[in-house]
């Protein structure tokens, strides 16, 4: 072999190097997506103390100890001292952080519920053969997953209750 050669296998393959040693120093970044959380991340700090920065927990366990059976059995002081963990939260820099999570965990959500279609072929081809007759429907040679009567009627309610689906149901029998 040329000098050439040897010189680009060396390169290529690294037999005298520890792979497991090579992927310790490729830690990657986990991806935020949360808005308020990403704004406030510090890349210099560790997870833990920008979670704590912002004013939340990194391990839930620690936070909120679950007492033990033993630690139940012990006698308690009740002469005005509390008992257990401190049930204040520190003020941390960034607070606001956990206060802006919590007021979009509050914010009401849309439900937007949807059969899938193929279900909703199947329903519609029901309702135009049988009406309301469901006894009829659980019969029919394309109820391919043997479903009961009620387990027909409680999905016809559902589709029913789906204002985009009915909708456009009730639309191409006008037509």
């Amino acid at each position: 072999m040329t000098k050439i050669r040897k010189q680009k296998r060396k390169k290529r393959y690294r037999y005298g190097v520890n792979r497991k040693k090579q992927k310790r120093g490729r830690t990657k970044l986990p991806s935020i997506k949360c808005p308020q959380v990403k704004m406030a991340w510090e890349p210099t700090r560790t997870v833990e103390q920008n979670l704590s920065d912002m004013g939340l927990v990194y391990d839930a366990n620690k936070a909120l100890k679950i007492p033990s059976a033993k630690e139940l059995l012990q006698p308690m002081e009740h002469d005005g001292e509390s008992v257990g963990p401190d049930n204040e939260i520190s003020q941390s820099a960034k607070s606001y952080v956990a206060k802006e999570l919590e007021m979009d965990a509050k914010v009401p959500r849309v439900k937007n519920f949807r059969l899938p279609n193929n279900q909703v072929t199947w329903l519609t081809y029901l309702i135009d053969k049988y009406g309301e007759n469901y006894k009829a429907m659980a019969k029919d040679p394309k109820n391919y997953y043997q479903e009961t009567w009620k387990q027909i009627r409680n999905k016809i309610k559902k589709f029913k209750n789906i204002p985009e689906q009915y909708g456009k149901y009730l639309e191409s029998q006008k037509e």
